[in-house]
């Protein structure tokens, strides 16, 4: 009877932040809350300067700027006058026009002068209070954004595959509130989905893995047994042969599906020596078909699981091996530490990759100019758990054509 699989472990919990440059001027992105406090703001300033305005056309009517005296000094009187803000007043009252003018001019320059004054202090009032009510706006757009924030954070946590977070909003059940419940309904599935997936993984590893294994041992048997007829033989070994095919698909979609996953148990890992071992793994088979394998590889040490890296350098490398041209090829493998990060490169010769074709060779069973595998170089995922894996540290992998022929693979990680 066969093994139970053991029952799935929680989401696992995310090692590293997700890689998000930051801006040169954080303090100058277009954020919601920024946008607020200008609206804010703005509008109150918008406000002030009308308030201000008609405040300041009232005030000149009632002063009468520019009107006549309310008064007038009449033929024949002795008056004497002296001020201090007119200067230009005469002494001693010449003709009545004269000194009617001169009263009138002095009155209006008292006049503007107030309205001057009224409106520099208005609008200093205006500027300390505009300051009032941005900083007022800013704090305020703030606290009612915080749940904006809350979510966000919740929202790159989970982008590093820890499902269990929620958000759990309280307060008054307003938009953002319906936003966050809907936001923990959303991840309740997705956890239900993913501890689905890893059961479903668990049971496919043993149920796939166990007769495929019984079916090996099986025919290398019969295929040791001297007595067996030649016919039978060759059909032993077309059997062993699928069936190993069979073992490296299934092999490579488990190992597929585990990569999705962020890594949990992270290790110092050189990436020099992880080449070194695929390498060591793919020359017999470069030997054979005439391929130099060739390039430096400098020490580039990265946190992370190494047989999981020294999967993504074996890959590239036989696939380097395996599509390249038939006489003459080679194999460059360097490794480096490039800008923080380090940097596995695998360039080869081989026929000409249109860049058009480059995104297809990512996809699973997917091969240049051919929709699902049809030949012995592999099942056609190579490229799809290389990338995988490569997000499933915090990396990425880029391939790019080679001029002449061949493609230029890129695998950088963070240190």
């Amino acid at each position: 009877m066969a093994a139970t699989p053991a029952p799935p472990t929680a989401p696992p919990k995310p090692t590293y932040a997700p890689d998000r440059p930051e801006p040169p001027f954080p303090w100058l992105r277009p954020t919601i809350r920024i946008r607020l406090t200008l609206l804010y703001g703005g509008m109150f300033l918008i406000a002030g300067i009308l308030l201000l305005s008609i405040i300041y056309l009232l005030a000149a009517q009632a002063v009468h700027v520019g009107n006549e005296l309310p008064f007038k000094i009449m033929e024949g009187s002795e008056v004497k006058v002296y001020s201090e803000a007119c200067p230009n007043l005469p002494a001693a009252a010449g003709s009545q026009d004269q000194f009617n003018a001169a009263l009138n001019a002095c009155l209006n320059h008292q006049r503007q002068k107030a309205l001057d004054d009224l409106l520099s202090r208005s609008l200093l009032a205006l500027l300390g209070l505009s300051v009032i009510a941005f900083a007022f706006g800013y704090a305020m757009a703030g606290r009612v954004l915080s749940p904006l924030g809350r979510i966000t954070r919740t929202a790159l946590r989970v982008a590093g595959s820890d499902l269990s977070r929620r958000i759990e909003l309280d307060g008054p059940d307003d938009e953002l509130k319906e936003l966050a419940d809907t936001f923990d309904e959303m991840l309740d599935r997705l956890e239900r989905a993913f501890t689905a997936q890893q059961r479903f993984v668990a049971n496919a590893s043993h149920e796939l893995r166990t007769p495929l294994a019984i079916n090996r041992t099986l025919l290398e048997v019969h295929l040791s047994d001297p007595g067996a007829p030649q016919e039978l033989q060759q059909l032993g070994r077309t059997l062993l042969s699928t069936n190993e095919r069979s073992e490296q698909l299934v092999e490579g979609l488990l190992l597929l599906a585990r990569s999705d996953n962020q890594i949990v148990e992270r290790k110092p890992v050189d990436i020099a020596e992880v080449a070194s071992r695929a390498i060591d793994q793919v020359r017999a088979e470069a030997e054979e078909k005439g391929v130099e394998i060739r390039g430096e590889r400098g020490l580039a040490v990265v946190q992370g699981n190494g047989v999981l890296l020294e999967r993504i350098a074996l890959n590239l490398v036989q696939n380097a091996v395996r599509y390249n041209v038939a006489e003459g090829g080679w194999v460059e493998v360097r490794t480096e530490i490039k800008d923080g990060q380090a940097v596995l490169v695998v360039s080869n010769t081989g026929p000409v990759v249109p860049a058009y074709e480059i995104d297809n060779l990512f996809e699973p069973f997917r091969r240049l100019r051919t929709e699902r595998t049809g030949s012995d170089k592999g099942v056609g995922l190579g490229l799809s758990i290389a990338r995988s894996v490569a997000r499933a540290h915090g990396g990425r992998i880029i391939a790019e054509p080679r001029e002449g022929g061949g493609l230029v693979m890129r695998v950088t990680l963070p240190v």
